[in-house]
């Protein structure tokens, strides 16, 4: 019957009610009745099987998807392409329908980590898109990727630079500064000390830092002392 039949039976068979109604309230923007309920691991690991049949494009082409749970298994077969050309194309394709924090975050493709220089020119016409979730994701691989032997001064400013009215973008970008402050203290602490975000993403960033173990309770005093009032 194919690749879409096969989804449909596996999304009736290990559908759970209540799990559907606890996602729906963690992603606010996408209508509950959207949402199946389709558990994480289970997802994963039927994304798995699901990229390596034959006819995967005919589900990864039918865009846009209905349901939230099929964006999420969209999200976790592009993370195991291991053709790094045909994983790029795909979430170059996928990214402006992606409506939510949850599928931008966990598509996590492997591959992107073995072609960091050429992941680098995807990064920076990502964020300037102007697509909430297209730019959050962008950022995000900056921060998953690129904050340890990577890193270089030129992209905390990137990120720095980005000026936007959407919260998902904003929190993204906290997020980031809490990591990066973090991971490289030194070189992000005075984008602090210098209020180089805006007044809620700078907060929100301090915010993030102090809750981390990885902040000493000595960085977490002074950057209790930054926060904007």
């Amino acid at each position: 019957m194919g690749i879409k039949n096969d989804i449909k039976v596996f999304f009736k068979e290990n559908r759970d009610e209540k799990y559907a109604a606890f996602q729906a309230k963690l992603i606010p923007g996408v209508d509950a009745k959207k949402v199946i309920g389709i558990r994480t691991p289970a997802l994963r690991k039927f994304a798995k099987q699901m990229i390596r049949r034959e006819d995967a494009d005919d589900f990864l082409s039918d865009l846009p998807h209905k349901y939230f749970d099929e964006n999420q298994l969209h999200a976790f077969m592009i993370s195991e392409i291991k053709d790094y050309d045909e994983c790029v194309a795909r979430v170059n394709e996928f990214l402006p329908y992606v409506d939510n924090w949850a599928t931008c975050d966990q598509m996590s493709p492997k591959v992107f980590k073995k072609h960091k220089p050429e992941i680098l020119k995807e990064v920076k016409k990502w964020i300037k898109s102007g697509h909430t979730y297209t730019i959050r994701f962008g950022i995000c691989e900056l921060m998953a990727d690129f904050l340890d032997e990577d890193f270089d001064e030129k992209y905390p400013r990137t990120v720095a630079n980005v000026k936007s009215d959407e919260y998902y973008v904003n929190m993204m970008i906290a997020w980031y500064f809490a990591t990066a402050l973090a991971k490289q203290y030194d070189a992000i602490i005075p984008y602090i000390e210098n209020k180089k975000l805006d007044k809620w993403t700078h907060n929100k960033a301090i915010q993030k830092a102090i809750e981390s173990y990885r902040i000493t309770e000595e960085q977490k005093t002074y950057l209790r002392t930054l926060k904007i009032k």
